[in-house]
C-alpha cells in the first residue's frame, strides 16, 4: 500500500469509496433526525466534521501529480500531500477514527462507517500496522453495537469480521493484481529492448559480413598487387647506382607503395589506418602535408579553433578526404601552394583544401577528378559517400585557371549520446 497506481480504475475505485462513505454519513444524520434523538445536534455536528475532515484530505489527495503519488517513500514528494505512506496522511487517518469514534458512542449507526475505514487503513498505512488498525476498528463497531442494543447477538460480530476480511481481501488481490500487470509491463519492455538489440545485431553481422568479404577481396587483389609492385621497385632500386637520376623516384614510388600496402593490411585487420594509430588527426593531417611531394609543390596545414576528441569513424573520413584531395592536386593540380585547414567550431568540424592549380568546372560532368580525365572518378564520389553516411556534405568550388577549394563538413557528434554508447 505504499504507492498507488493512477489508472481508470483506481479513480473509479476512488469515487466509489467517497460516495460510500458520504451516504453512510448521511444515513447517520437522518436516521438520528428521525428518531429525534437528544444528542441530535451533537451527531450532525460531528458527521459534517467528519465528512470536511475527509473531504479536504480528499481534495490534497488529488491535488498531487499521478507521477508523485507512485514516488517511493524517501522520494521527492511533497512530504504535507495526504499521500499513501506520508506522515500527514497518517494524522489524516488519525483525525478521521477519532471522529468517527465519537460518532459511534452519539449513535450505533455509525458502525457501518467501519467499512470505508478499512479501506481507507489498508490503503494509506503500511501492511504491518494496516492490519492492526483494522482489527482496532472492526473491535470498535462490535463494542459501539454492544454498548448501544445492550445485547450480544452473532450478527453484531459476524459482520464487522466479514467486512474486515473483505476489505483486505480486496486490497490484497488488487495489489496482487497490481504487482502481476508491473511485472508484466516489465517483461513486455525487455522484450521490446531485446527485439531492438536483435535488430541491431542482426545489422552488425550483416556489417561485419560484408567487411569481411571487402577484406577478402583487397587481401586477394590491392594487397598482393602492392607486395608485388614493392618488392619490384626494391629490384629496381638495389640495381640502380646510389647517384643514379631515376633513383629518387624510384625509392619514393617504393616508399608509396609500401605505404599503402600497409593501409591495406590495416583494412584487413579491421583496424584505423596507420596514421591514426600513433597520434592525433591534427599529427596525421601534419605528415600528410610534410610528405607529400612534388615539383614547385608546398603544402602547408593549419589547424583552426579549439580541437577535441572525435570518434574514429570521423577522423578517418576526414583523414581520407584530406588524402584524396591532396592526391588530386598533385596529380592534376598542377599547383604551386596547397593548405588543409581543420577546423572545429562549436557544432562541426571542417576540413579545407584549397590550392592554386588549373582548377576545373565541377559542373563539368566528362571530368571526374580535378579536372582531368582518365579512369580515376571515384574520388570525389567515395568523399561525398563518407560524409554523408555521417551526416555532413562535401562542397567543391573551382574554375578553369582559378585553383579548387574542397570543403567536407561534419556534425560534431552529441557528446552525451556518445557517452552512452
Amino acid at each position: 500500500m505504499d504507492s498507488r497506481s493512477h489508472t481508470h480504475v483506481t479513480a473509479a475505485l476512488r469515487l466509489c469509496l467517497h460516495a460510500l462513505l458520504a451516504g453512510l454519513l448521511a444515513l447517520v444524520v437522518v436516521r438520528a433526525v428521525g428518531e429525534g434523538a437528544a444528542d441530535t445536534a451533537a451527531v450532525v455536528a460531528v458527521t459534517l466534521l467528519t465528512a470536511a475532515l475527509y473531504a479536504a484530505g480528499a481534495a490534497r489527495s488529488s491535488s498531487v501529480q499521478p507521477e508523485d503519488s507512485v514516488q517511493p517513500k524517501d522520494s521527492a514528494r511533497p512530504r504535507t500531500s495526504v499521500q499513501p505512506g506520508t506522515r500527514a496522511g497518517a494524522w489524516w487517518l488519525g483525525g478521521l477514527w477519532v471522529l468517527w469514534a465519537a460518532l459511534l458512542v452519539l449513535s450505533p449507526d455509525a458502525l457501518w462507517v467501519a467499512f470505508p475505514l478499512y479501506f481507507l487503513q489498508l490503503h494509506f498505512l503500511p501492511m504491518r500496522w494496516a492490519l492492526p488498525a483494522v482489527v482496532v476498528t472492526a473491535a470498535a463497531a462490535i463494542t459501539s453495537f454492544v454498548v448501544h442494543r445492550q445485547e450480544i447477538e452473532p450478527g453484531a460480530f459476524i459482520g464487522p469480521l466479514i467486512g474486515a476480511a473483505v476489505a483486505v481481501a480486496t486490497v490484497l488481490g488488487y495489489d496482487a493484481l497490481f504487482r502481476e500487470s508491473e511485472r508484466r509491463r516489465e517483461l513486455i519492455v525487455e522484450l521490446v529492448a531485446t527485439r531492438a538489440d536483435l535488430a541491431e545485431a542482426e545489422r552488425t553481422a550483416g556489417t561485419l559480413a560484408e567487411r569481411e568479404r571487402l577484406a577478402r577481396e583487397i587481401h586477394d587483389t590491392l594487397a598482393q598487387g602492392l607486395s608485388s609492385i614493392q618488392l619490384l621497385l626494391r629490384a629496381a632500386e638495389r640495381s640502380l647506382s646510389e647517384n643514379a637520376p631515376a633513383a629518387p623516384h624510384v625509392r619514393a614510388a617504393r616508399e608509396a607503395a609500401q605505404a599503402n600496402l600497409a593501409e591495406a593490411r590495416s583494412f584487413v585487420r579491421a583496424l584505423t589506418p596507420p596514421d591514426l594509430e600513433h597520434g592525433s588527426l591534427a599529427a596525421a593531417l601534419e605528415r600528410l602535408c610534410a610528405r607529400t611531394t612534388a615539383p614547385e609543390l608546398a603544402v602547408r596545414f593549419a589547424v583552426s579553433g579549439t580541437p577535441v576528441e572525435l570518434p574514429t569513424p570521423y577522423e578517418v573520413a576526414l583523414l581520407r578526404a584530406a588524402q584524396s584531395a591532396l592526391a588530386n592536386t598533385v596529380r592534376h593540380a598542377e599547383a604551386r601552394r596547397a593548405e588543409i585547414t581543420l577546423s572545429f567550431m562549436d557544432t562541426s568540424v571542417a576540413l579545407d583544401v584549397v590550392d592554386d592549380g588549373r582548377g576545373f568546372d565541377p559542373s563539368g560532368a566528362p571530368v571526374p577528378e580535378r579536372g582531368t580525365g582518365g579512369d580515376g572518378g571515384f574520388g570525389l564520389p567515395a568523399m561525398r559517400a563518407r560524409a554523408g553516411s555521417l551526416g555532413g556534405a562535401l562542397s567543391v568550388e573551382s574554375a578553369p585557371g582559378q585553383g579548387t577549394a574542397v570543403a567536407l563538413t561534419l556534425p560534431l557528434p552529441d557528446t552525451e549520446a556518445e557517452r552512452a554508447a
